[in-house]
Formats: structure tokens, C-alpha cells, sequence
């Protein structure tokens, strides 16, 4: 990757529908340029072009971070279990206090608690949580700044 790859990365997270022509016209290239280089960026899986919605416009009034503790060795297992669930919208193995995050969206709080309970909770290596229930949200942006 190259300084004009990370130009047209970052003018495609301001805006995913940007045409061809018009980063073309951002970064100084050709089309055909900017064309080829994203064709790259997406088979290489450097980059993947997806919508991203809005949990909460779609009627997800409750979206929260879960912090999963797990048995020795089970984060894989557990990480791997979540990941199938379709409430599931990230989920991570990480360090820390916690072995596993997970971030969900739901359309309450009581769907919240049923998911903890019915779901979360029946994973085998699932030893405890702590929910991080998201009050207001500032800023959402993905990847990083190149």
C-alpha cells in the first residue's frame, strides 16, 4: 500500500458511494487508476465495502458492549460461539479483565436480558459477564485514519 491507496481508503469511509470519478478528482488520477486500485484493495480483503447500519434507526433501541469471562482456554470456543449468533453484530478475543467482547443491538433492554440469560449464558466456558449498556453514542466511524 501506498500513500495513494490511504487517500482512497479515507475518502471512501467519508463517503462508500463516492464515485470512481469524483476520488479520482480528490487524489489527482485517472478513474481507470482509482478503479483498479480499489479492485486490488477489495481482492487483496485490505478493504471491504458494506453498508453499516444504524441499529438504533432500525428499531434497536438497546445496543450494548458485553465483556465475556471465560474458563482457561475456552475463548476460542466461546469467541467462535458467539460469532454464529445473529445478535452478534462484533465480536473479539481480547485481553484485559475480559476474555471476549461482544456488541450487540436489540429492541430492549428485556430482549437484552434474554439474550444474556438464553443465549450468552448457555455457551459452555461462559463464567461470567458485565454489560455495558450504550446510553448515547458520539462518534461512529470505522477503520482507522490512514
Amino acid at each position: 500500500m501506498d500513500d495513494l491507496d490511504h487517500k482512497i481508503i479515507n475518502l471512501m469511509r467519508v463517503d462508500g458511494r463516492a464515485s470512481n470519478a469524483k476520488i479520482a478528482r480528490e487524489v489527482g488520477v485517472s478513474e481507470g487508476t482509482v478503479r483498479r486500485r480499489l479492485r486490488r484493495l477489495v481482492a487483496d480483503d485490505v478493504v471491504k465495502i458494506i453498508a453499516v447500519p444504524n441499529l438504533e434507526k432500525l428499531g434497536y433501541a438497546t445496543t450494548a458492549l458485553i465483556g465475556i469471562q471465560t474458563g482457561p482456554g475456552k475463548q476460542d470456543t466461546v469467541a467462535n460461539a458467539l460469532a454464529l449468533l445473529p445478535e452478534a453484530q462484533y465480536v473479539a478475543i481480547t485481553t484485559g479483565a475480559y476474555d471476549v467482547f461482544v456488541w450487540t443491538g436489540l429492541p430492549s433492554a428485556e430482549a437484552l436480558g434474554d439474550f444474556l440469560r438464553d443465549k450468552i449464558g448457555l455457551i459452555p466456558g461462559v463464567q461470567r459477564t458485565e454489560t455495558f449498556v450504550n446510553l448515547s453514542i458520539k462518534k461512529r466511524t470505522y477503520g482507522l485514519v490512514l
